[in-house]
C-alpha cells in the first residue's frame, strides 16, 4: 500500500462523495471533506475534517490548502428539474477549485465526468431516446469541465461512469479509455470510488478519461429502472 495522502473531497455528503470518504478512511488517508452545508455531520467518518464551502462562491484556497489530491465528486441530482437546468456546478465549480489549486500548488485533481459525454448511443433504446436528451445540458457541463482541465496545467484525470447505481465496489468492473462498451450501462458507486481513489493515491490515468462499468442484472439496466430512479 502506498503512502497515506491527505486527500480533499468536494461533494463529500452525495453518494459518490460520502463512498470515497469511507473507502480513503479504511486506506488510512487523511482526508477533509467538504461540501455546501452537512445536514449530517455526524455521519462521516471519525477523524475526518469537516469543511463547509460553496465551490461557486466561498474562497477555496483555505478549503484545498496543505492537501496531496483533490478529488471532486460535485453533481447535480437526477431529478428532471435538475437535470434540465442544472447549476453551474461543472464548469465554474471546477475551474474555481482548479484556480484555488494553481494559486496553493496543489496539483493532482480527479473529478466525475460521464461516458455519456462522447457516446450517447449507449444503453437500450428507451434509454437513447428519453434518458439521454434530458441530460444534454449536464452533459455539456461535463465537457466544458473537461475542456477547463485539459488546459489547467494540472495533474488531472476525469473519470467517465455509465448511469451510477448503488453497490459496494466489486471485484470484476470494466475500465478502459475514454467510453464504456455500447453493451454496458451501468456503473456502481462503490467501483467508481474506488477507481476515483486509485488515480489520486497512485497517480494512475493522468490526463486522461478512464471509464468504467460493470454487467449488471438485465432489469438494473433496463430503461424502466432508470425512469424510475430519475423520478423517485
Amino acid at each position: 500500500m502506498s503512502e497515506p495522502k491527505r486527500i480533499l473531497v468536494f461533494g463529500a455528503e452525495g453518494a459518490t462523495g460520502r463512498e470515497v470518504v469511507r473507502q480513503a478512511v479504511a486506506q488510512g488517508h487523511h482526508v477533509r471533506a467538504s461540501d455546501r452545508e452537512f445536514q449530517i455531520p455526524e455521519a462521516l467518518p471519525d477523524d475526518v475534517e469537516a469543511v463547509p464551502a460553496n465551490v461557486l462562491e466561498s474562497d477555496l484556497c483555505p478549503v484545498i490548502r496543505g492537501v496531496d489530491a483533490v478529488i471532486s465528486c460535485l453533481g447535480v441530482p437526477n431529478d428532471p428539474r435538475s437535470l434540465l437546468d442544472p447549476p453551474p456546478l461543472y464548469v465554474d465549480g471546477t475551474a474555481r477549485i482548479v484556480q484555488a489549486m494553481q494559486a496553493e500548488q496543489v496539483r493532482r485533481i480527479v473529478v466525475i465526468s460521464a461516458s455519456f459525454v462522447v457516446a450517447r448511443d449507449r444503453g437500450p433504446l428507451l434509454f437513447r431516446t428519453a434518458v439521454i436528451p434530458s441530460l444534454t445540458r449536464v452533459l455539456d457541463q461535463m465537457k466544458g469541465m473537461e475542456a477547463v482541465l485539459r488546459v489547467s496545467g494540472l495533474d488531472w484525470t476525469a473519470v467517465r461512469p455509465g448511469w451510477l447505481m448503488k453497490g459496494e465496489p466489486s471485484p470484476d468492473p470494466w475500465i478502459g479509455p475514454d467510453v464504456i462498451p455500447s453493451e454496458l450501462i451501468r456503473t456502481r458507486i462503490g467501483d467508481l470510488a474506488a477507481l476515483l481513489l486509485d488515480c489520486a493515491v497512485n497517480g494512475t490515468w493522468v490526463g486522461a478519461t478512464p471509464a468504467i462499468a460493470r454487467d449488471e442484472p438485465d432489469f438494473e439496466e433496463s430503461s424502466t429502472k432508470v425512469i424510475l430512479e430519475m423520478l423517485a
